[in-house]
């Protein structure tokens, strides 16, 4: 075909069922090494979701085939279970979905309207809400698939013989040390970089968004900021402080920097807009998530960072906005 071409914009339901088709290497190697209780926590989430979004948007008399079927409410959904521990009971899976969808996308309007990213308002919730469960994590490879079953349909949460602190549950305990958290690494129940089992993941949800960033599906500005965010500061602090303060790669490695990275601050909906604007949101949102790992009372920031910088989103776009052509910037107060 001969130039010029003309590409044609990407639908929402292209958008949404590529963004999924993104997360299955994450999803495979959270299998793989963790457990296939998180396919039976998508499941619950995924049903919750559609039928929490099909009931509203018969109630506010809006087509139901139509948005149901975009694959908002699914990308949605997935993100809930990731960031949720694999092993938490389904009523715990439930309240999160319908949270997300009722309360933090459709009480604003719906897809396109919500001012805050739907999956890390239903996590916060949940860690403030429940935070004994939700530091329940299984130690990689020591749980089967029918423990797992057994503690999400309700059975004893009595669990300490098969779950272990995280790396970042070590770093926040009083291990803050880079030798220390090295040591901890070194062990069986841990691995080299950010956990036993960790690395594998963050490697399948790197994958997932290079596939994304290769589809133009995402802009590149919003990881890359992320990652200079939360991996920069804590190689400033490592660099002044490496007895106390783990290194970057701990960190990037660790918990959900990659899930956050390509697919939770590249939300279209809740990110800043302008390329510099990309660039600051996704910076600070990893700076606050460095902050709340090493200081806080949570050992997982990224989803505060995440809602803290959508409240910046407004003015960020406003200071951001790039110059007409053909005119001088003004200088805003």
């Amino acid at each position: 075909m001969s130039s010029p071409h003309i590409r044609q914009p990407a639908s929402v339901r292209h958008i949404m069922f590529t963004v999924l088709l993104a997360l299955v290497p994450g999803i495979a190697a959270y299998v793989w090494q963790i457990g296939a209780g998180i396919l039976l926590n998508l499941a619950i989430a995924s049903a919750t979701a559609l039928a929490a979004e099909t009931l509203v948007l018969k109630l506010r008399r809006r087509p139901v085939a139509i948005t149901v079927g975009d694959g908002s409410a699914l990308v949605t959904a997935w993100l809930v279970a990731l960031a949720l521990p694999c092993i938490v009971p389904w009523w715990l899976t439930v309240i999160a979905a319908l949270i997300a969808i009722v309360g933090a996308k459709h009480l604003y309007g719906g897809i396109g309207q919500n001012p805050f990213n739907p999956a890390m308002i239903a996590y916060c919730a949940m860690i403030v809400a429940y935070p004994a469960i939700m530091s329940q994590w299984p130690a990689a490879g020591d749980t089967d698939f029918a423990v797992q079953l057994q503690l999400i349909l309700g059975g004893s949460r009595e669990i300490d013989g098969i779950t272990g602190a995280t790396a970042l549950d070590a770093m926040r305990t009083g291990l803050r040390s880079h030798s220390e958290v090295n040591a901890i690494l070194a062990t069986s129940a841990f691995g080299f970089a950010g956990g036993r089992g960790w690395e594998w993941i963050a490697a399948g949800y790197l994958l997932g968004g290079g596939f994304l960033l290769t589809r133009r599906i995402i802009a590149w500005r919003l990881p890359l900021g992320f990652i200079a965010g939360l991996g920069g500061t804590a190689a400033l602090f490592w660099f002044i402080s490496p007895e106390r303060f783990p290194s970057p790669l701990f960190h990037l490695a660790s918990g959900g920097a990659m899930l956050a990275a390509f697919f939770i601050v590249t939300d279209p909906v809740t990110s800043a807009t302008t390329p510099r604007g990309k660039l600051i949101f996704a910076a600070g949102v990893g700076i606050i998530a460095w902050i709340v790992r090493s200081f806080g009372a949570y050992p997982e920031g990224i989803a505060f960072g995440v809602l803290l910088m959508n409240i910046c989103v407004p003015w960020i776009d406003r200071h951001t906005q790039p110059a007409v052509f053909g005119q001088r910037q003004e200088t805003r107060s």
